[in-house]
């Protein structure tokens, strides 16, 4: 299985393009920004979209992709994972006929472009040979995080974070897992550590405290995404400083990596 870094940044400008994972070549985590990057034919091989929320740097491209596939999609609807908040957003403020045309009852209703699929927490769904199965996160709207793991018998899990603040749940999820390599979010620098939390994003004094739920014992490389690009040299400096300005932890020394669009994972 293969992980492609579209975009992980957390907002635009020149080489920054905000989230979407392409897993293999047929789904993705994710619409946001750095979908544009793909071809049109790379699109149409597309058939599933598992989406964290609704804020519009997770989202900005799935209206956009499914006009750019719509002619070579009829009777093949997109299917679109999320949760029914998520669900509900897209259709009042995204699908509604006024931002978008309502492609879940375009071309028409018996034959949409897209589909919705509700999930939950726990929710498990097989895509393919793979597994996919919905993480908790805890963000200022409705959210998830995923763990994505290929047909391969014992294969490891790619786990993606998703938007979120602390959130024990997730690690002791995790925790149960063989974990490849982490990619989770930190927004915002330690100067910003208010607003963070009233965005419900993690800064790098507060990742280090999320780190030191991970068992001990368990090491995998950790990929640090969404970062803002006027911060992401300083939270990448305060996130290499955690065993300087913090009391000793427990023999722990994390494999912590920023990571960028155009990086491929290969599970």
């Amino acid at each position: 299985m293969k992980v492609r870094v579209l975009g992980c940044s957390g907002a635009i400008a020149r080489n920054c393009r905000t989230t979407a994972f392409l897993i293999d070549q047929d789904v993705l985590v994710d619409a946001g920004t750095g979908v544009g990057d793909l071809t049109r034919e790379e699109m149409l091989r597309i058939g599933d979209v598992f989406l964290t929320h609704s804020h519009l740097d997770h989202i900005a491209c799935l209206p956009l992709m499914a006009d750019t596939i719509a002619a070579a999609r009829v009777g093949q609807p997109l299917r679109v994972h999320a949760l029914p908040q998520t669900i509900a957003a897209l259709r009042q403020h995204v699908f509604n006929d006024l931002i978008w045309p309502d492609f879940s009852r375009l071309p028409s209703a018996e034959s949409p472009l897209i589909t919705f699929h509700p999930i939950e927490v726990g929710t498990v769904r097989h895509v393919q040979g793979r597994a996919i199965e919905v993480l908790p996160a805890e963000h200022a709207v409705p959210a998830v995080g995923y763990a994505v793991r290929g047909p391969q018998t014992g294969a490891p899990w790619w786990v993606f974070s998703g938007d979120t603040h602390g959130n024990p749940a997730f690690w002791h999820r995790v925790n149960q897992l063989q974990v490849h390599s982490l990619v989770i979010e930190t927004a915002f620098s330690n100067a910003e550590r208010e607003l963070a939390r009233l965005a419900r994003h993690l800064s790098p004094a507060v990742l280090a405290d999320e780190l030191d739920h991970i068992d001990h014992g368990q090491r995998y490389p950790i990929y640090i995404s969404h970062t803002k690009p006027a911060e992401t040299e300083t939270i990448m400096r305060e996130i290499a400083q955690f065993d300087q300005v913090r009391p000793p932890r427990r023999e722990v020394a994390h494999d912590i990596r920023w990571l960028s669009a155009g990086h491929v994972f290969e599970l």
